[in-house]
């Protein structure tokens, strides 16, 4: 990556939230703003580092990850990637529709979770990054 990745990682789990943080080293280019381990933490920690992308599990107690996804949606547009054992078609369709920008079923592979970030980064419109604070100026 020319440009290291600024990311929130959410899970409940301790041993989730390790194996994604080793991933982001062995793969580099990645740069962990903030773990996250309940709901409540991930809607402050993604309005307070602004990330470039959200990594977020759906099955959390009190707060899941699909009302972390609707609290997010109400005032950011960061790329949400869905991280989830609930890999049902009805769940991706839910979390999909909640407006995530991807929904990988655990378990996966590192290197297709940072190709999908990347893609959803690719597809990112000028507005959707100014909307994040982001600016592009030519000229």
């Amino acid at each position: 990556m020319s440009q290291e990745l600024r990311v929130v990682i959410v899970d409940d789990e301790d041993l989730a939230r390790m194996l994604l943080r080793e991933y982001c080293t062995q793969l580099g280019g990645i740069e962990i703003l903030a773990e996250c381990p309940n709901g409540f933490e991930a809607v402050k920690a993604v309005a307070e580092h602004k990330p470039d992308a959200v990594f977020l599990d759906v099955q959390m107690p009190k707060l899941d990850g699909f009302e972390v996804l609707r609290r997010v949606r109400a005032h950011s547009q960061v790329p949400v990637v869905m991280l989830t054992a609930k890999g049902t078609d009805n769940d991706r369709v839910v979390g999909l529709e909640l407006g995530a920008d991807d929904y990988l079923a655990k378990p996966f592979n590192p290197r297709e979770l940072v190709a999908r970030v990347k893609s959803v980064l690719r597809r990112a419109t000028p507005e959707r990054r100014e909307a994040q604070g982001e600016r592009i100026v030519h000229g």
